[in-house]
């Protein structure tokens, strides 16, 4: 069932499941930041940079994470990973071109359509693609391998926002578009090459009931105390995160005098430095804890959240992206290894499920009120909120520091406590 590495060092491309998936993340990718990209300099030529407009392509993004996630994850318990992944790429491809017809008919509003209907797609293949993780790579080197996705997503973060500008200024908004469903279509027939063995990948004893098995779900991370601890975490930094989420365009053009374009340059630098982040964390991922890695990452995003927020200095800015970038991959890797460890491969869906949206529901909110907030007050208010909210996560995982028993240790004693069965083999 998994690879085995007598040396004990992770080779990924030797693994078909990960190689697959990686290949298909990076089309995805491409496709998301060239999309994101042409619509949110597309919206902004249109509105005269509103920020209430700006703010609504991010909750197009993020409201389906938080109505659908459990209901995807739930499903994604039920069905085969494979094929839900391929279906899902496939319905997203479809749905950019049918959106292109509407566009070349309608309004600019129905490109939040697609960003919508694509991020809630999105809930049921990227819980499928953990799956398969959990069966097919050993647990002590699952956190290597969230460093690698990680690294891909900081790769991406660094050449995106060129690409997805290039693009845009050079050919418009139809021809981004159109490219954002090639390349969701070139990924589902990446998915094909997924070897076909996923019968292993069946869970026996499954409840008959979609409606059982949501609420056996979030039984499960409720009488998990790392699991419980990492919801209320969930929830303070979702809404970190959305308050100013939106708002980056406005360091760009308010705080450092630019034009929305030189958004691109700090992003890029902070994928820069998330790439390199991300190697450093693989280098040491067996031998700090996960959730050490996110106080960290959460402590260094205060920082700098506060930093940028108030600073009006294009150097130190760029600096801060920086700082920034290389401890945020403590946060993706902590995050995503804590919920891998502490799950049995049964409810790997179902746990991220019921996380998310605490998340994403937060996001959101703090998405839809970040725009007026800054009207009211000041971008610099939006960002030293935000920068509070940081610190406030992290001082919630701090009992979680203090736990020095092995993380399976944990596992087995939770899982005794929720189940009369014995946990499944891993």
């Amino acid at each position: 069932m998994r690879p085995k590495n007598r040396k004990g060092e992770f080779v990924v491309f030797k693994n078909p499941y990960i190689r697959t998936i990686i290949a298909s993340n990076a089309l995805l990718n491409l496709g998301i930041w060239v999309r994101n990209f042409a619509i949110l300099l597309y919206v902004t030529d249109l509105t005269h940079n509103d920020p209430v407009y700006v703010s609504l392509i991010s909750v197009a993004e993020f409201m389906p994470i938080f109505l659908f996630a459990i209901i995807g994850g739930t499903f994604a318990d039920r069905w085969r990973p494979k094929r839900t992944m391929i279906s899902c790429d496939l319905l997203s491809a479809a749905s950019i071109f049918i959106v292109l017809l509407a566009l070349w008919y309608g309004s600019w509003q129905v490109l939040l359509l697609s960003t919508f209907f694509s991020a809630i797609l999105s809930q049921f293949s990227q819980p499928s693609a953990m799956k398969i993780f959990k069966q097919h790579v050993a647990p002590e080197q699952l956190q290597g391998v969230m460093a690698l996705f990680q690294s891909l997503m900081a790769l991406f973060m660094v050449i995106g926002p060129v690409i997805g500008t290039f693009i845009y200024q050079h050919f418009g908004i139809y021809i981004s578009m159109s490219i954002t469903g090639i390349l969701f279509l070139i990924s589902a027939l990446v998915l094909t090459r997924i070897p076909q063995d996923e019968q292993a990948l069946e869970i026996d004893n499954q409840p008959p009931h979609f409606i059982q098995e949501l609420k056996e779900g979030i039984r499960y991370v409720w009488n998990n105390r790392t699991l419980r601890t990492l919801g209320g975490t969930f929830t303070v930094i979702g809404l970190a995160v959305g308050l100013i989420q939106p708002l980056m365009v406005f360091v760009a053009i308010e705080n450092l005098g630019q034009n929305k374009e030189f958004l691109q340059w700090p992003l890029m630098a902070n994928g820069a430095a998330m790439l390199v982040g991300g190697g450093l964390i693989m280098g040491v991922a067996k031998k700090v804890q996960p959730q050490l890695l996110l106080v960290t990452g959460l402590l260094v995003s205060t920082l700098t959240t506060f930093g940028v927020g108030w600073s009006h200095n294009i150097v130190l800015t760029m600096a801060l992206q920086v700082f920034s970038g290389l401890f945020y991959p403590c946060i993706h890797i902590g995050i995503n290894t804590m919920m891998m460890k502490n799950a049995e491969a049964a409810f790997i869906g179902r746990v991220g499920g019921a996380l998310s949206p605490l998340f994403s529901g937060m996001m959101v909110v703090g998405m839809s009120i970040g725009g007026t907030l800054k009207h009211e007050s000041s971008l610099n208010t939006v960002y030293t909120v935000s920068a509070g909210l940081f610190l406030v996560g992290a001082t919630l995982l701090l009992p979680l520091l203090r736990d020095r028993r092995p993380v399976q240790a944990v596992i087995a004693d939770d899982s005794e406590k929720q189940h009369k069965k014995p946990p499944l083999e891993r």
